[in-house]
């Protein structure tokens, strides 16, 4: 069995009755920069719109991150909330890993003196919810061990998000207690018959939804099983 790592763990311990997104992502946030070698952190939160907004940061440098790339429309974490893949740069110097984004990196290393950048999309399912950034001032890669720290404690902040998001009633953002819910349970099987898709992603299409609409899952899942809502693939 592996040991969870401490940044996890941290999360983990949250408190149950948590209910602003802004002081989950500060905890979030601070947690990284506790257990992990990074210097800063920031949450960005996206949506099925095109908006897009920062839930928090830890410092002028992380915010001033956040400002560059999405000005400049390229860098780590548009590529990582795009790709739904992690983005780790060790070092924003090295021309071959950062050439798919040159305004981006220059203006980094130029004006925030940052040696080394890591995004983690927030995912639950095919869903990315937003993006975890983590910073360095000095170049150099996370060990493996934090690494893999980093990425489940991405997967967790995710869960988290999404759930006090969705369902801010709910004791655990992570506790999957919900899925007995018999009317999602129906809403679910009504999206996998109009979409044609497995009930794991009909679930996620819910949940975002519900996330994109900042409504409350069974408030949406009422909607689709009194007809009020019908998924397409464009939805």
């Amino acid at each position: 069995m592996i040991e969870l790592g401490a940044v996890t763990r941290a999360l983990l311990a949250i408190a149950r009755d948590l209910r602003d997104d802004r002081v989950l992502a500060e905890q979030i946030c601070l947690a990284c920069v506790a257990g992990l070698d990074v210097d800063g952190a920031a949450i960005s939160v996206l949506t099925a719109s095109t908006m897009r907004e920062t839930l928090w940061a830890t410092d002028r440098t992380a915010e001033l991150l956040e400002d560059l790339q999405f000005s400049l429309g390229e860098g780590a974490c548009i590529e990582a909330a795009v790709t739904a893949r992690p983005v780790l740069v060790p070092d924003l110097s090295d021309t071959a890993e950062t050439s798919r984004w040159p305004i981006y990196a220059t203006a980094v290393v130029e004006q925030a003196g940052v040696g080394a950048v890591f995004a983690l999309p927030l995912q639950w399912g095919v869903i990315t919810v937003g993006v975890l950034d983590l910073y360095r001032r000095a170049p150099g890669s996370l060990s493996q061990e934090q690494s893999r720290d980093a990425l489940s404690a991405a997967d967790a902040a995710a869960l988290m998000l999404l759930g006090l998001r969705t369902d801010p009633g709910e004791d655990l953002a992570w506790d999957r207690s919900w899925s007995n819910r018999a009317e999602i349970h129906q809403a679910t099987g009504m999206v996998v018959a109009q979409l044609e898709i497995s009930a794991t992603d009909a679930f996620a299409r819910l949940r975002a939804y519900a996330f994109a609409e900042q409504r409350q899952l069974g408030d949406v899942a009422r909607d689709v099983v009194a007809r009020r809502l019908h998924f397409s693939k464009d939805t």
